[in-house]
């Protein structure tokens, strides 16, 4: 079945990804760590991949980035343990979750769900398929990402408040997960805005040799 998920965005069936997952990202925006994953879903037309571009809606002037690892489902599961999770992944990716902050903010004051800030055409930028082997949830991979050359997010894996496993088990215990999904499972700290004409930049890197490079513009 892993053979199918290189071409993993073609199956996918749902991005669920994964709010304040950092600490030091939750505090930046002035909100308070949870004590359980917060979950938001994007529809499979976010997706992107190079060398399209990233597009900023007409009507709109920026976006936030956010970094992103990506860990895609296997094996369909539902109410697994954290013990038996790392069993359903199939592997891994670099992604980027793409945010109108502004009208996230305001649908969030006025206790609205703010789909539409994140779930946008191309708001989820991402890269190949990268097999389960290549990276080993015991280690720590360093997320970066760089607009127009200026380092903007770096941080690592091991700074997540709620690790793999954890995400894995929270979510199956109320939504199943399916062959091709991706859970997105939060950004470090560092997110900003990007306007047309910017390049972004994104990378991964790990234990034994493990880089991974993405390029977008912002159109």
């Amino acid at each position: 079945m892993a053979d199918s998920l290189k071409n993993f965005r073609s199956i996918c069936k749902k991005i669920i990804a994964v709010g304040r997952n950092y600490s030091e990202h939750a505090s930046e925006l002035g909100n308070t760590v949870p004590t359980k994953p917060i979950i938001f879903m994007k529809p499979t037309t976010a997706f992107v991949t190079e060398p399209n571009d990233i597009r900023i809606p007409a009507d709109w002037d920026e976006l936030h980035h956010e970094v992103e690892f990506g860990v895609i489902i296997d094996k369909q599961c539902q109410n697994v343990s954290k013990e038996e999770a790392e069993a359903s992944i199939g592997g891994y990716c670099l992604a980027l979750d793409m945010t109108e902050r502004n009208l996230q903010n305001e649908l969030k004051d006025q206790g609205l769900p703010w789909l539409l800030s994140k779930g946008f055409d191309t708001s989820c930028p991402c890269g190949d398929f990268i097999p389960k082997e290549k990276i080993s949830l015991s280690s720590s991979v360093n997320l970066w990402l760089n607009v127009n050359g200026n380092r903007k997010q770096s941080g690592h894996t091991r700074d997540m408040i709620f690790s793999v496993p954890d995400l894995i088990a929270y979510i199956s215990k109320y939504i199943t997960l399916e062959h091709g999904d991706l859970i997105l499972t939060g950004t470090p700290a560092g997110v900003g805005p990007v306007r047309r004409g910017d390049l972004i930049e994104a990378g991964m890197e790990g234990e034994h040799d493990l880089k991974y490079l993405m390029k977008f513009n912002v159109a």
